[in-house]
């Protein structure tokens, strides 16, 4: 559609089992987690993993969500010959505000559905962080919320520790 002309690079949409769905704006804290969490994680993996940070990720069932952060096994052509899919995801993170109910209710199903190990959402309207894990086709077995007094530390890196409050923007 993009090559077409129907849809250009501002259009914020993403595919979800085999339609197009418009994507929720993003504002201004939203920006700023996204921004937060890709520098911390970026700094803390190194070329230990690569951060790809709003771009999609293919999964079954002619979906190509755009999760805010995703970590992706490091490839030597960096994903421009193939994109990413749910094999490659370490684990991904989505900021979610306005969007949370969508977040919740209707990507993660899919991300657990597509195995991708852990998926942390970050719940800026409750200041919180939802760790998922353990994907099935059923959801995710665990889920563990942190506040400000927790600690975010990754299932594939474990020496890779971020204070709650280290990814919360002020409100």
């Amino acid at each position: 559609m993009a090559h077409a002309g129907i849809l250009t690079d501002a259009d914020r949409v993403e595919l979800i089992d085999g339609e197009i769905v418009q994507a929720t704006s993003i504002g201004r804290r939203h920006a700023a987690c996204a921004a937060q969490i890709t520098r911390r994680l970026t700094l803390a993996l190194g070329d230990r993993a690569l951060v790809w940070p709003g771009n999609p990720v293919r999964l079954p069932r002619d979906t190509e969500p755009q999760p805010d952060v995703t970590i992706l096994r490091p490839r030597a052509d960096r994903y421009i010959r193939q994109p990413p899919s749910a094999e490659h995801v370490l684990w991904l993170v989505e900021v979610a505000d306005v969007s949370y109910r969508y977040d919740r209710y209707v990507k993660l199903p899919l991300y657990a559905r597509a195995t991708i190990p852990e998926v942390w959402i970050i719940d800026l309207t409750h200041e919180v962080v939802e760790v998922h894990r353990q994907p099935s086709s059923r959801g995710y077995g665990s889920t563990q919320t942190l506040d400000g007094g927790g600690s975010l530390a990754p299932l594939a890196f474990a020496d890779v520790v971020i204070p709650v409050t280290d990814v919360l923007p002020p409100a």
